[in-house]
């Protein structure tokens, strides 16, 4: 079980920490009250990421946003959390860009994890959206099969302007898997448009 399926709504922790994968010295309560200033609501109940001007939607085709907060208070960065029928899950989470960014060590923490766990890289690649092309590097770990079934975590991640946009999604290869890349791309679009764009 990955920590995504465990604890969807404190997914995708960029630094590890205490309790719940919030710093030791913030008590959820206080990562709570945190969230409630870094979002405030949008149209059709959306969730406006202030900051950055990122709108998670209350919906992304088969994905449905079940909770927004904050993953590290110190380094500013927030979540947007989905889920969807069959284990599906995906989350967005948004930190401010710092020098020497660089989308395969951003990721590092995450792929540690995956490895310790067991799950076994079977891909990475860099894909681009938009125009002018946003590259995002993007790294697939299969974490089981069942039958014709590859359970699959893929992490991407990409500097859109001055934020730093990551991507987490939990799906089965193929059954998910078209559903899984149309949320990838309609996340970096989004970003692309809306991120700097105030």
């Amino acid at each position: 079980m990955t920590m995504l399926r465990a604890l969807p709504f404190v997914c995708a922790v960029i630094l590890g920490g205490g309790a719940f994968g919030l710093p030791a010295f913030v008590s959820p309560a206080m990562a709570q009250n945190k969230a409630d200033d870094d979002f405030m609501a949008a149209k059709d109940n959306a969730k406006l990421h202030v900051a950055s001007g990122y709108v998670c939607q209350a919906r992304e085709g088969r994905f449905e946003r079940d909770a927004v907060g904050n993953t590290d208070v110190e380094l500013g960065a927030d979540f947007c959390a989905y889920s969807g029928l069959d284990g599906v899950y995906a989350t967005v989470t948004l930190s401010p860009l710092r020098s020497g960014y660089n989308p395969k060590t951003s990721l590092t923490p995450q792929f540690e994890e995956q490895q310790a766990t067991g799950g076994r890289m079977i891909g990475q690649k860099t894909v681009s959206f938009g125009e002018p092309p946003l590259s995002v590097y993007t790294r697939q770990y299969e974490t089981s099969k069942l039958e014709n079934l590859v359970y699959t975590v893929e992490f991407a991640s990409a500097a859109v302007r001055n934020w730093v946009v990551e991507v987490t999604l939990e799906y089965a290869d193929p059954r998910d898997t078209p559903e899984s890349k149309d949320f990838l791309k309609k996340v970096y679009l989004q970003a692309m448009a809306q991120i700097g764009g105030k």
